[in-house]
């Protein structure tokens, strides 16, 4: 009954697939397992990217006793028993913590003596951006690697080591469902021969429709309603949105992923045709911080409300990505003298600064993009 993803998880680098610019030949996670160096760590990246697998290569390379929690169902008391144990041998501890952004503050801080002590060796797993998570503190302890969803290829080698036979077309159906995420695919692989007995293009997709598939952090059905609750909003269609709303906090769904996901639609898609938007929903972000659920739920619906009411304008969104498009192709371009700072005499001499008026309708792009317009509407 060992699920199939756990039955050919990699055991080393030497089967390990993806994350090259990890662990690739002198690359900083190949060079530490390698060396034996102990050091603690967090490995940020979506679902199914090889966190854990990374961690227990890392764990075993190190000659570690290994201790995995997850922040979800964890606390102080778990971390008590870890450090309690008997360490006979003197090996190091290693803590994979899962999940490390659904810690709190509180338990972040009883787990930062041990890690600054060097009693235990951390490695946190998180789907979430350390930065806004982890505390500071903690956080200048830890070394961050950021893990990259799987490419194509990768994504086609890994189904195979499933032990299905899958022609092309459906091994494309299943990475483009999986979207970059290994487990996914995997599970999508077990769940089909289990209920039909072979695996094909039409069984996936009955499984797919079928309840085994149910909402989960993790699953298919996760990316299916966060997809409909942004896309919702971005229709102005706050009933809908206030449906997916509650799906995902009734599936237990961590309240600051939804609010987070607010900002981001505040600048992406209401942006310039309503600035205070972005305000509404950081207060919502801020909110759920602070009250946490059930109430927060109230100042999710809030927010909720004004935000798929709001007009659309993705202007300054597109316009930042047709610039950094440009950034990307062009390089660094070179900046206009007149914009240059002079703070010497000679700077000054060679013409940095020369001609610059503080309100004008000059071109201030560099001389190869001058006249590019990004922002749209904006004469």
């Amino acid at each position: 009954m060992e699920p199939l993803a756990n039955r050919i998880r990699p055991l080393s680098l030497d089967e390990y697939i993806g994350q090259k610019h990890l662990v690739g030949v002198g690359k900083p996670l190949r060079l530490a397992i390698e060396q034996g160096h102990i050091f603690s760590f967090i490995l940020w990246g979506t679902p199914g990217t090889g966190k854990t697998t990374l961690a227990r290569i890392y764990a075993n390379a190190i000659n570690a006793d290994l201790f995995e929690l997850s922040a979800v169902s964890a606390g102080k008391e778990d971390i008590r028993k870890i450090i309690k144990e008997p360490n006979l041998e003197k090996r190091p501890r290693v803590l994979f913590l899962d999940e490390i952004h659904r810690f709190n503050k509180a338990q972040q801080d009883f787990l930062l003596p041990f890690v600054e002590s060097g009693e235990l060796v951390l490695i946190g797993a998180t789907t979430e951006n350390p930065s806004f998570e982890v505390i500071p503190a903690l956080l200048s302890r830890l070394r961050v690697f950021v893990l990259q969803e799987f490419s194509e290829d990768e994504m086609k080698e890994i189904i195979d080591r499933s032990g299905q036979n899958l022609d092309a077309e459906a091994k494309e159906w299943l990475i483009a469902m999986a979207n970059g995420d290994a487990r996914q695919a995997l599970t999508m692989i077990e769940n089909t021969e289990r209920l039909y007995g072979a695996v094909s293009i039409e069984t996936m997709k009955n499984t797919l429709q079928s309840k085994f598939l149910r909402y989960d952090k993790q699953g298919e059905e996760h990316y299916n309603v966060v997809s409909a609750f942004i896309k919702s909003m971005r229709a102005s269609q706050p009933d809908a949105a206030m449906y997916y709303l509650a799906r995902m906090i009734e599936a237990g769904e961590d309240p600051k992923f939804i609010a987070r996901r607010m900002v981001i639609f505040a600048s992406e898609d209401i942006g310039l045709a309503v600035p205070t938007a972005l305000v509404v929903a950081n207060a919502v972000f801020r909110a759920v911080e602070t009250i946490g659920l059930p109430e927060a739920g109230i100042n999710l619906a809030h927010g909720v409300a004004y935000l798929a009411n709001c007009k659309k304008d993705r202007s300054s969104y597109e316009a930042f990505g047709a610039a950094m498009q440009d950034a990307k192709r062009h390089g660094n371009l070179p900046v206009p003298l007149k914009l240059r700072n002079a703070p010497t005499k000679m700077m000054k001499e060679i013409g940095y600064g020369e001609g610059y008026e503080k309100y004008t309708k000059d071109d201030f792009l560099p001389a190869k993009l001058k006249g590019k317009k990004y922002l749209k509407n904006n004469d």
